[in-house]
């Protein structure tokens, strides 16, 4: 399946993008960006240079990912969310040497207008809340919100809630696919 892109999209020479994907309206792919298949990419949309996108991500309308992140298969980012690539921005300050890696892990979810700050690890299926400002190392399936960033559950990957505390041990089932969750030392794992 060939790749769509919308006459208003600007893709620089060297951009790799995989099959099935879509770029909509006003999108701007720098050259050494590599985005894998089925991604979509919708209205105003930038994408850096050094940038990796997996297979099968959306990204919302408004959203730039700067250089140094990197999507994992099949991640969500919801409208008008933020990327970071400096922690301590300066206008009159180069700081282009300083840009800290991003990585948010397979399945995760950014809510609408969440901000991730650059330098932390999104773990795979975590849920980060519309308006989170996240500033630290995000667990596998952990639902945060507010700001800075709280953890106060656990996602299923299906993209639910699981009926599990925030900490001690205790299993859980999905309700919807079967799936049984476990929580022990802090990290829930699916089985």
């Amino acid at each position: 399946m060939a790749v769509s892109i919308h006459p208003s999209a600007i893709v620089d020479e060297g951009a790799q993008i995989g099959d099935g994907s879509r770029v909509w309206h006003f999108v701007h792919v720098c050259g050494g960006a590599r985005i894998g298949k089925n991604v979509s990419m919708g209205q105003n949309v930038f994408i850096g240079n050094k940038v990796t996108i997996g297979d099968n991500c959306k990204i919302q309308n408004n959203v730039s990912v700067y250089d140094n992140v990197h999507l994992e298969e099949g991640v969500f980012c919801g409208p008008s969310m933020v990327f970071t690539n400096v922690y301590n921005p300066r206008s009159l300050i180069e700081r282009k040497d300083e840009y800290r890696d991003t990585l948010v892990k397979k399945g995760a979810t950014l809510g609408a207008n969440c901000t991730i700050v650059c330098g932390v690890t999104v773990g795979e299926f975590a849920f980060v809340g519309a308006g989170a400002v996240v500033n630290k190392d995000v667990p596998a399936y952990a639902l945060m919100v507010g700001v800075p960033a709280k953890q106060i559950g656990w996602m299923s990957e299906f993209g639910e809630q699981l009926d599990l505390p925030v900490t001690g041990e205790a299993e859980t089932t999905c309700e919807h696919t079967g799936a049984v969750y476990t929580l022990k030392d802090n990290k829930v794992t699916k089985h």
